[in-house]
């Protein structure tokens, strides 16, 4: 069984990517905040597997968050988790020595053959993204009501208790997560919840 370390500083997505790991590779999962947290877990229990590391977490930075996590976890296999970043920086994170370069909007069937071919020690590369050249988006304009809906579901809060808290109906909530989702060209609450961290909204 393959122990893979995932480092987030995104309790849904983490949680989300975690669970789905375990359920489709029986993997052990174990679970980081920021990149401290990440070095101090490798150091106490490592070298993983693998480890994944999200590009905008907090005390990550490139490449020196990188190079000290590919040293920490030697020889095994460190890569860049990110939802935001741009071709060119998914270059230079491969460039650096990361095994790969996992976009979060890939398909769960491309996710978990790209965990597989990492822990098998080949690299990931996501070629039709590298090659790509990604415009920068477009600003995004979120209502005041609409950032404290987008607060609640960012810290993984239902529908009726993000309702509850600000005291409107949980209809209105409904219609206020279908329109953050269109405005940030999110797939769903959990895509929104990663593109808004990412994007630093909070």
């Amino acid at each position: 069984m393959a122990r893979v370390l995932i480092a987030d500083d995104h309790g849904l997505v983490r949680a989300a990517l975690a669970s789905y790991l375990v359920e489709i590779t029986g993997n052990r999962i174990i679970e980081a905040a920021t990149l401290p947290e990440a070095l101090g877990i490798i150091a106490r229990d490592g070298p993983f597997d693998l480890v994944l590391l999200d590009y905008t977490m907090p005390g990550m930075s490139m490449p020196s968050g990188l190079t000290q996590a590919i040293k920490a976890n030697a020889p095994n296999p460190v890569a860049i988790l990110s939802g935001t970043a741009p071709p060119d920086i998914a270059r230079r994170a491969l460039t650096a020595g990361a095994r790969g370069f996992v976009p979060k909007s890939i398909d769960p069937e491309e996710m978990i053959a790209a965990v597989r071919q990492m822990i098998a020690g080949e690299i990931y590369r996501p070629q039709e993204f590298l090659d790509s050249e990604q415009p920068r988006p477009a600003p995004v304009h979120i209502t005041p009501r609409e950032m404290d809906v987008l607060r609640g579901v960012m810290a993984g809060k239902s529908n009726k208790e993000i309702a509850r808290d600000l005291e409107i109906q949980e209809v209105t909530i409904k219609l206020h997560v279908k329109t953050i989702c269109r405005k940030l060209q999110a797939r769903n609450r959990t895509h929104a919840a990663m593109l808004a961290r990412d994007l630093d909204l909070s």
